[in-house]
């Protein structure tokens, strides 16, 4: 029996973005942007799940319960409370038994709670190609691509051949959002006011204030020899919860009130995003995110690297911070071959992108055979689940490197490309690319 609805969730560590696509209709009722957590507010004296944070009057000293630690999920009873919500009748009115249900998060159970129709999971990244990041007038959809998602929790590398993740090639950051956020409440309290506790305000903060330097020294000697007073220094008016005001970076020409508090952000601008590209600035034992990229690339097929270099694409919150683009392609174009074209595509809405992409996936027409149901799953368990998601397995690797997938054909379990030439095989011969910049 086909569903005519399909819910839609992003399970992101820090925001869920979830909508619900009727398949009768032909249409989407837009994405919504829910916080993934469960809050406490001392001001207010009371507890918002999810949906409900927007009530909240008072958001200072917020006490906040993730569903994941890490990346991973490591509180089921709070993540349930989450989508309990989203599935009520207050957000999405789900009729889960005539639903279908597709997810995207790292580990994932089936939830039998809801007693869904059927459902599908997959990774962020496996849903891109189905959308428009890399979609070009006149040019065909890339065989070859590699997305960077710099999320809440860490920030990935994910090589892509024909919708087929690598996993042998993927790479983790071990910097996200939540990071960056608890080294500016660090830097802020040791400098200036105490703000351990005002995680939803320096998230603000840093949101508003921070960029990616794109020549960090120079703007470090700015901020030296020109203390509070360099065209690099901002002042960011905390909010004041008595008069019930949000903060908000200071205009210029507004004049201060008695009461407004001013947080003068300088150097924490762009030494906190800095962590995106040199993390042993805090001790973490990586490797920077253009040299991540590069020895993803370097762990490919070697007649196949140029074009993972032509089609690499951004999702994520961190790489809507201001100069991450121009950051980014500055030191991959020192670290690619010479004779690579380097291309890097932006989202109008890195947040939303997995989530816009799945729309695509939804109305493909493999999707209903990609489709575990409650019937399936109840007979065989999870060998339903290996079955319809082999591509979700660790699976083996040859001598060369090639990822074995459970539901190959006898190809191997090598992702084949196609014979007819791509926009991205195109586009790896230096006399052709040179069109392209």
């Amino acid at each position: 029996m086909a569903t005519s609805q399909t819910v839609v969730l992003d399970n992101g560590g820090s925001t869920i973005k979830v909508g619900i696509v009727r398949t009768d209709l032909g249409d989407d009722g837009g994405v919504r942007l829910i916080p993934n957590a469960v809050v406490r507010s001392k001001g207010d004296k009371a507890t918002f799940v999810g949906h409900e944070i927007g009530r909240c009057k008072d958001y200072s000293a917020l006490h906040y319960r993730l569903p994941f630690e890490k990346g991973y999920l490591v509180d089921w009873d709070a993540q349930k409370a989450i989508w309990d919500g989203l599935f009520s009748s207050e957000v999405l009115s789900v009729n889960a038994p005539e639903s279908s249900l597709l997810i995207t998060e790292p580990y994932f159970n089936l939830p039998n709670e809801y007693e869904f129709h059927s459902y599908h999971r997959c990774t962020p990244a496996a849903m891109i190609p189905y959308g428009q990041l890399f979609a070009v007038e006149g040019l065909q959809m890339p065989e070859c691509s590699l997305i960077v998602d710099s999320g809440f929790s860490f920030t990935h590398v994910i090589p892509i051949i024909n919708h087929q993740i690598q996993w042998h090639a993927v790479k983790r950051l071990d910097v996200g959002g939540k990071l960056l956020t608890n080294q500016l409440k660090e830097v802020i309290s040791y400098r200036q006011w105490n703000m351990m506790d005002e995680t939803y305000i320096v998230n603000h903060v840093k949101e508003s204030c921070c960029y990616v330097s794109t020549n960090f020294f120079a703007d470090l000697e700015t901020c030296r020899l020109k203390p509070k007073k360099s065209k690099i220094a901002l002042e960011y008016i905390l909010p004041n919860y008595v008069i019930n005001t949000g903060g908000a970076v200071r205009e210029p020409g507004y004049e201060l009130a008695p009461t407004d508090q001013v947080l003068v952000m300088e150097n924490e601008r762009f030494t906190i995003p800095e962590l995106l590209f040199r993390p042993d600035d805090i001790g973490l034992e990586q490797s920077g995110l253009p040299s991540m990229i590069a020895a993803s690339i370097s762990l490919l097929s070697e007649d196949l690297r140029g074009m993972f270099w032509a089609n690499i694409g951004l999702i994520g919150g961190n790489t809507k911070l201001p100069g991450f683009h121009e950051r980014l392609m500055s030191e991959l174009r020192s670290l690619a071959p010479v004779e690579c074209d380097v291309q890097i595509y932006r989202s109008k809405d890195a947040i939303t992108e997995a989530y816009r992409s799945s729309l695509g996936f939804v109305r493909s027409a493999d999707f209903t055979t990609r489709l575990v149901t409650r019937a399936e799953f109840l007979e065989n368990g999870t060998h339903a689940i290996r079955r319809k998601f082999g591509h979700w397995q660790s699976g083996d690797s040859g001598k060369s490197g090639e990822r074995v997938v459970a539901s190959s054909s006898s190809t191997g379990g090598v992702p084949q490309l196609s014979k007819k030439p791509s926009r991205s095989r195109i586009r790896t011969t230096a006399s052709i690319s040179s069109r392209r910049r």
